[in-house]
Parts: structure tokens; sequence; C-alpha cells
């Protein structure tokens, strides 16, 4: 069986690039499942003032695998998305997995996944990471409907998703299936998964947390945010809810490991500031004024609560190599996040077994088991620094956490997907 996985390659930053390969490694274990990864090599409009390339990261997440990448889909060049529609054609796979994580990807997807249809007799399957997205602009549902309507299957990794599934197309029949097995009627089935367990990273049993803590000053204790600083994500919640738990007690630090997500251009250059004057003007037609992000700084609040002794900063994209390092030394993982979907951080931490504390929205309390895995906060900073404090006073066992994860595999992901 050819299956083909369309989304970011590894030469990408970020969690979908990650869960794109993870996938596709999966899926290739299995006897006689051939997988080609098809990517972008440009996922955004040419405006966006962004670098979406890992330069940095030595590790080939790929190595001493049959799978094959094929770089081709450039979102501004429409020309590219009939090639990759020819290629993928000429690949004669049975399933294509698109990935789906954000709406201005629609145009090129739709059209992708319309010329394919034409080509090719395969399954497609639309991997829906989202529907009713974080940002909601006013052409939001209109790039959703155009990229994912023609789906033969829809996974869905929460319930909510698969309610907002069912809000954006009203008249049409769903089957939500459990186990991968699909309809045999008139109903478009959606498969309800999960976002599996990372095993890209792999803890080191050599790495000494104890020199890594003395060489950057980090307390006994440690509470760790990972990940793209993004205004959804809410670090400003974070620190904050963290100030009052720094003040009654000097066990513990912050530990903030990620690059601003939209501070990775040189801002003196001269097509940087052009393409920032170009993308302020689009955001303020298309976005909401609460969605912008442009002068969104959480890590001036370190100063303005006096917590530079207290938390330790790697405003950076973290190289693959060393991304274990800064789950191993921490304690738990703080995703006190404003809204949610499935979060890629928070399965990266269960491959550590470290327990999260996330706020009380979207998925987390589907994934979440009170006590076991982790804490539910309230979206208040009172009730998030209370359970700051309840997570280190009452820690949980690991065993917990490692417990859970063992039903969340990348193999039984697969193995829905397959039908197996």
């Amino acid at each position: 069986m050819k299956v083909i996985c369309f989304g970011p390659g590894p030469a990408f930053k970020g969690g979908i690039s990650n869960y794109n390969t993870s996938l596709a490694k999966a899926l290739s274990a299995f006897d006689g499942v051939s997988v080609d990864i098809v990517s972008w090599t440009q996922q955004y409009p040419g405006i966006v003032p962004r670098d979406f390339k890992d330069r940095v990261s030595q590790m080939n997440f790929l190595e001493g695998t049959q799978i094959r990448t094929h770089y081709i889909t450039n979102y501004n060049n429409p020309l590219s998305w009939k090639a990759t529609a020819r290629l993928m054609a000429d690949l004669k796979p049975q399933i294509v997995i698109f990935q789906w994580s954000i709406a201005i990807q629609g145009l090129p997807i739709g059209n992708m996944i319309r010329q394919l249809k034409k080509l090719c007799p395969c399954e497609i399957i639309l991997d829906l990471h989202f529907v009713i997205q974080k940002e909601q602009s006013a052409i939001d549902r209109m790039f959703t409907k155009m990229g994912i309507t023609r789906a033969d299957t829809y996974i869905v990794h929460a319930l909510k998703t698969f309610e907002e599934l069912k809000t954006l197309y009203p008249g049409r029949q769903f089957h939500l299936s459990y186990d991968g097995l699909r309809s045999a009627g008139k109903e478009t089935t959606v498969i309800k998964l999960f976002h599996p367990i990372y095993d890209l990273y792999k803890p080191d049993p050599n790495f000494d947390i104890s020199e890594f803590k003395a060489r950057f000053g980090l307390r006994e204790k440690v509470i760790l945010f990972f990940g793209f600083i993004r205004k959804y994500k809410g670090l400003h919640q974070v620190i904050e809810a963290f100030s009052h738990v720094a003040a009654s007690r000097d066990d513990v630090s912050l530990l903030i490991c990620g690059e601003s997500f939209w501070n990775t251009l040189d801002p003196g250059n001269f097509m940087t500031r052009i393409k920032k004057t170009v993308f302020g003007l689009a955001k303020k037609i298309l976005l909401r004024s609460s969605d912008d992000e442009s002068n969104y700084k959480p890590l001036d609040l370190i100063d303005k609560f006096n917590l530079r002794d207290r938390v330790v900063v790697f405003n950076q994209f973290i190289p693959n190599e060393d991304v274990h390092k800064y789950f191993q030394v921490s304690d738990c993982v703080v995703l006190y996040y404003l809204t949610a979907t499935p979060s890629g951080i928070e399965s990266l931490s269960y491959n550590f077994d470290l327990p999260i504390l996330a706020t009380r929205v979207g998925h987390f309390p589907e994934t979440i088991e009170e006590g076991v895995n982790g804490y539910l906060a309230d979206e208040t900073i009172e009730s998030m620094s209370a359970t700051m404090e309840k997570m280190l006073d009452q820690p949980l066992d690991r065993h917990g956490v490692a417990k859970m994860k063992a039903s969340m595999s990348w193999h039984a992901y697969a193995e829905a997907i397959l039908n197996r």
C-alpha cells in the first residue's frame, strides 16, 4: 500500500512538521506500507514576515527509514499546486493524508484535492488540527470550506473539533468512528483519535540535570513553558501567575524556551520592513484588533514583576537535538492557553513523563485527568497560581502519566488510519 503524507517536511520548524514526520514514520512501520512525504517549499503568502525553516537542527528524523520527501508545493505559485497533484497521482497512492492546521492554506489545498480527485482514485483524508481557527478573520470560514470540503474522511483529535465540523456543514451526515472503520453508507466518516505522544525526542540517560540547573541558575523545582511564543498560548498569564508563587516561596524557577513567533527575521532588512508593512495592513483588514500580536511582548513582564532572578529564558528556536534538556530539568509543563486545540507541547511533555498544568479550555478537559496526568486551572490568575502551588506541594506520580500515554501511541493512530 502506498500512503502519502502531505504537510511540512522535516526541513520546517514547528509542531505540524514534527507531526507529519512522526505520522509518516508510524505508517511506514507496517508491513507492506510505503510512505512518501510531499511537502511545501513555502507554506504561506510571501508577505508573511517570518522564517519557517529549521536552520539549526542537525538531527535527521528520517534517518534509517525508506521515506522519501518531495519539496514541491509553493503557496505563491499555483503552477506548483498542479505539479503537486500530478506528482501525488504518479505515486499511485491508496491513501493521501493532508495536514490541516491553518485556514489560509485552504486555497492551495482545496485546489490540489480537486485536481487529485480527477487523477487518482485514492482516499483523501483531512487530518484536522482545528476547524474554527483561534484567530477568526473575516475570510477564515471561506478558506476552511475551500480546503476541507472534498475530503473522503476526516480525523479529529477532540470531540470539540467534531462539533465544529458539524456546525460548518449542518446538512451533512457524519459517522463518528473510534477505531478507523469507515462508514459503508453515504455518511462521511470522522475518525476520533487523539494527538499521539511524540517519540522523535527521547530523554538522554547521560544528561547531567544538576550541572544544567547550576549553570543557568535554576532552583530545585522547575515549571516549563515550551514552544513558540504566541498570544493564544498565554505566556503573559503564566508569568503573572508565577509572580504570585515566587512571592511566597524560593524553591521554584520558571523556564521559558521558544522563539517569539513574529520576530525571526532581521528587522533592519529592507524586504523585512516591506513585508511587515504589507502584512500589518492585511491584518488590520482581516483580523480583529484583539487577535493582533504585533505588540505582544510577554517577556517584558519579567522585569515588571521583578522576576529576573527567578525566570530563565531561552528566547530562540530550540534545535531538535537539545529539546530533551529542557524537559529533563523540569517538574511539569504549563499550558495556560487562552484557547486550545490538541497541543503538540502536551504530547511532547508526556513523552518525558511530565505532568501538565493547563487552563480549563478547549480539549484540555478531555485529555487531562485531574490528579493523574496534570491539574486544570480556571481562567483567572488566582486559580492559575494556586494550581502551580498545588503541583509543587502535591507532585504527581510520573507513573500515572506513563500509564495514560500508553493508549496514545503513533502505532495505534496509524493502525486506525490504515483500518487494520
